[in-house]
């Protein structure tokens, strides 16, 4: 089975110091991973980058750049985000402890990014609601900000603390003879996308969504995108549901 690590893929959104970027490459190839993607990074690489990311440009230079966080996330299949700031808007909050097992387990069969915020503002409302669920990390309430690349490194040792307890209890597996079922394929996110665009028609359709309420348009498929986006679809589940929205189209519309 291919290394669940190299599924991982650590997402940094609009970072705009070039030692955060060099010390979150470092920062990930310390724990044993490999994947750095940036979304609209600094425009020139500097010194510093490659001075802070000590022995790991190899990351650094294999980092794809994105132009926006869309395309960084089209192939993935699940979309993790940290975050400080809370709030009914944020989505759902889990401790670091439960997501990065989830995360782990999800890696197992397909691509998980780990979205990383602004130095200054972190992830935006629209780019949370990309996210099945995030973390925070616990710290002082007198100082509850922390750096970036520190940031990285805190939730790239958890995951890799994870994966090593996992690796502990499959080796302590006394019935490795058993057949296995194979874990389900999960949709991408760009899969995903096209769901939750066929929901909203089929929801206007059953007026569900209110036509003229920019608000509750917004509230309704925000906690759908959450719902759905934290469960982590597989193919089987997501031909369901396109096929209960199919039906819905026709019995409103009328068309075969």
């Amino acid at each position: 089975m291919k290394n669940w690590k190299n599924n991982l893929y650590f997402v940094l959104v609009e970072p705009r110091d070039h030692g955060n970027i060099g010390a979150s490459a470092r920062a990930i190839k310390n724990m044993d991973f490999k994947n750095l993607c940036l979304v609209n990074p600094p425009p020139v690489a500097a010194d510093e980058t490659r001075w802070l990311a000590h022995n790991a440009t190899d990351i650094l230079e294999s980092a794809p750049q994105f132009s926006s966080m869309e395309d960084a996330l089209s192939d993935k299949y699940y979309v993790v985000g940290t975050s400080r700031r809370r709030g009914r808007k944020r989505g759902a909050f889990i401790p670091i402890e439960e997501g990065v097992e989830r995360i782990r387990d999800v890696a197992e069969t397909g691509k998980v990014a780990l979205l990383f915020g602004r130095e200054d503002r972190g992830l935006y409302n629209h780019e949370i609601e990309e996210c099945a669920f995030l973390m925070t990390i616990p710290a002082s309430r007198k100082q509850p900000s922390i750096n970036l690349a520190q940031a990285v490194m805190i939730i790239a040792y958890e995951l890799s603390k994870a994966g090593a307890g996992q690796q502990r209890r499959e080796k302590d597996n006394t019935e490795e003879t058993m057949l296995k079922a194979s874990p389900p394929k999960t949709i991408t996110q760009k899969e995903l996308k096209l769901l939750y665009e066929r929901w909203e028609h089929s929801l206007r359709l059953l007026e569900v969504i209110s036509p003229d309420s920019a608000y509750h348009y917004k509230k309704v498929m925000r906690n759908l995108k959450h719902c759905l986006g934290r469960v982590g679809l597989t193919d089987w589940e997501a031909n369901m549901f396109h096929g209960i929205c199919r039906q819905i189209e026709r019995k409103i519309t009328g068309n075969k």
